[in-house]
């Protein structure tokens, strides 16, 4: 049988080119592709020597270590999702601990603490057992997710009519979530460290650098209970050679005859897309040291991707190279957003339109049309703590103009959230003391709860000091959350509850409103030409009640049963149709696998904007901040309709008139 070239799993090193690399065995597995049986040599690549290194990579041998279990250390916007897709793409058993009672609890109930399209039904696959039919879910499911689905699909050769059925019988639960941090860490053979990274806000580096504290913590706890060697993935976002310090604490701390391998394996999630980014990524980076064991360290994490991650898409690196990609690539993206959002100001002032602007921009291959939206400024918990952390290291590289160049970045962003409000206050007449300002969105982008750094916080409190009273809607963001990132502005609390109002439907925000403001890019917001097919309807699909009887363990069915009532989360899920396994054993390339969890459809709104017309005040303002909006058929109700990086009403008379 004649054998594939060994080029599964890529390699980079330091030099300036990329290219695929001599690689080590790590066993052979047979795959059919088609009709033919190809036995592949599974290889790893190396990683280039940290000290001294020519650039160029080393051929080594290395056997994975057998994965077993995985401990998650966090159960964040990271961990929860990363745990709960491993878990469902392989028969490991997958543990995410926490010391938040409270954040497990709801990890365990049917109202989970975070919000992401499909997380719920794969949570419900992997942690207790149910069924699931996707069929539902093929029609409820995003236009984004569902063309970003078939492009994948079709692009790693499936034909795009294939019915793409995910099928498996009914599981086992494999994912579990609790308090009971030691006892994980003991069985564990692997370990994700995915705790929070802020950026300080008190002594040196104040403002910039990342606090590694959570992650100190997490790394001593690991020293102090392991009794067995551990590998130790770092998936915190953090600065350039924190393992360093990860390994050093190890090494101190560790118990007689205990070692660990501290690798990086960041993560390139977008929030609203994560649990796709989870089942097709784009890329797994893997960083680790050069020595035999970080390289069998390395080929055991790559082992447990390959069971749906094409071996391709697998890159390994040095450990510093790992941990700064990520740091990068968030970089890079933010740029992007505050180049385009510097157009919008230009095209405001000129009568160019920012999205004519942007897809003209994005038809060069050279650029590409991804990042290219202009809105009120980009929010998240990365985007502006990861530009923190590269200008922190420039500057303690001495690097200043590099240090200024990233800072600028940050300074456009602040920019665009003052400009927007400035443009809001100028339209209505100077002033808004006394007005009503309706805020439809408050998490920072759509198909999120996550209202870290949203834009939406600071306009609310530039709203609250001109002196306006506020209502704010958003359909996924908790009360309480909205209440606590207002407070921590250091607003005064009786003014903040005297001027805002948290409504329950968007009807009530936006009654007697003298304005409306779109923050956040829902689809319930827009009066765009729908792809759903029930009329102004948005379909969303709900999961059914877990039954108590499908509890995986005593400590979750107490758990449950407090939690048993609440109401369950309306996630609109994606299509989990996914990739032929190709590199598990005796799996043929056009069985596709399947899941479980049962829908149940329920159906939610578009925004009736003629009913909002005969609630608001006159004149009628709406100041579209995420160019969601048809504005020419909002104008026939009435309204005058101010978009970012586009004209507005007094511009466009003002130049008829010329």
């Amino acid at each position: 049988m004649s054998k594939a070239p060994c080029s599964n799993i890529q390699h980079r090193g330091h030099s300036s080119t990329s290219e695929t690399v001599p690689f080590g065995k790590i066993g052979n597995i047979e795959t059919r592709l088609g009709e033919v049986n190809i036995a592949l040599n599974l290889e790893v690549a190396t990683a280039t020597a940290l000290e001294g290194s020519t650039g160029q990579p080393q051929a080594i041998n290395a056997s994975p270590k057998i994965i077993k279990k995985i401990t998650c250390l966090g159960s964040g916007f990271v961990g929860g999702p990363t745990s709960a897709v491993t878990a469902f793409k392989t028969n490991l058993q997958v543990t995410v601990v926490d010391l938040s009672a409270a954040r497990i609890s709801a990890w365990n109930s049917e109202d989970l603490p975070i919000y992401e399209p499909g997380l719920y039904e794969i949570v419900a696959t992997v942690r207790d057992g149910v069924p699931f039919d996707i069929d539902a879910f093929l029609e409820t499911s995003s236009e984004s997710v569902r063309s970003r689905v078939s492009s994948i699909d079709t692009c790693d050769g499936i034909h795009p009519e294939h019915p793409m059925r995910f099928s498996q019988a009914q599981r086992g639960p494999n994912l579990f979530f609790s308090t009971n941090i030691e006892k994980a860490i003991e069985e564990a053979d692997l370990i994700f460290v995915c705790v929070n990274t802020p950026t300080k806000k008190n002594g040196i580096g104040k403002g910039t650098a990342a606090d590694l504290g959570y992650v100190e913590a997490a790394t001593r706890t690991i020293a102090k209970v392991a009794l067995e060697s551990k590998i130790v993935v770092e998936k915190s976002t953090v600065p350039c050679r924190t393992a360093e310090s990860i390994q050093e604490i190890l090494k101190a701390n560790a118990r007689p005859g205990v070692e660990f391998d501290v690798l990086s394996n960041p993560e390139f999630l977008a929030e609203g897309t994560a649990i796709t980014d989870l089942l097709f990524p784009d890329r797994i980076i893997i960083g680790s040291m050069s020595t035999p064991s970080g390289h069998r360290a390395a080929a055991s994490l790559a082992e447990v991707y390959a069971q749906w991650v094409p071996r391709e898409r697998i890159i390994t690196m040095n450990l510093w190279s790992s941990e700064l990609s990520k740091l990068a690539a968030n970089a890079m993206l933010a740029q992007r957003i505050s180049s385009v959002n510097a157009l919008s100001a230009i095209c405001e002032a000129t009568g160019a339109d920012v999205n004519e602007v942007s897809y003209a921009c994005g038809l060069d291959p050279r650029i590409g049309p991804h990042m290219l939206k202009a809105g009120p400024g980009f929010g998240g918990s990365c985007f502006q703590k990861d530009i923190f952390n590269i200008v922190y290291l420039s500057e303690a590289l001495h690097l200043y103009q590099v240090a200024d160049y990233w800072r600028s970045i940050i300074k456009m962003n602040e920019h665009q959230k003052e400009r927007f409000t400035k443009r809001i206050i100028s339209s209505l007449f100077n002033t808004l003391r006394g007005k009503k300002i309706a805020v439809l969105g408050f998490a920072f982008k759509k198909d999120t709860s996550d209202t870290r750094e949203s834009p939406a916080i600071t306009l609310v409190n530039n709203f609250i000091a001109e002196g306006a009273h506020i209502g704010i809607y958003d359909p996924r963001v908790k009360e309480q959350q909205i209440w606590t990132d207002l407070l921590a502005d250091g607003i005064d609390p009786q003014r903040l509850k005297s001027s805002v109002d948290i409504c329950q439907s968007p009807y009530d925000a936006c009654d007697r409103a003298d304005a409306v403001v779109i923050m956040t890019e829902w689809d319930e917001f827009s009066n765009k030409p729908s792809n759903h097919p029930v009329g102004t309807l948005v379909a969303v699909s709900t999961v059914t009640e877990t039954s108590l009887n499908r509890v995986t363990t005593p400590e979750a069915a107490a758990t449950i049963s407090q939690a048993h009532l609440h109401t369950p989360p309306k996630t609109p899920p994606i299509p989990l149709a996914v990739l032929p396994q190709k590199n598990l054993v005796g799996h043929d390339s056009n069985n596709l696998h399947i899941v479980s969890v049962k829908p149940r459809t329920t159906m939610r709104e578009r925004l009736d904007w003629a009913r909002v017309a005969r609630s608001m005040k006159k004149p009628m303002f709406v100041f579209d901040g995420r160019n969601i909006l048809d504005g020419p058929e909002l104008e026939k109700l009435g309204f005058r309709v101010e978009a970012i990086g586009r004209t507005g009403v007094a511009f466009r008379r003002a130049r008829d008139c010329a």
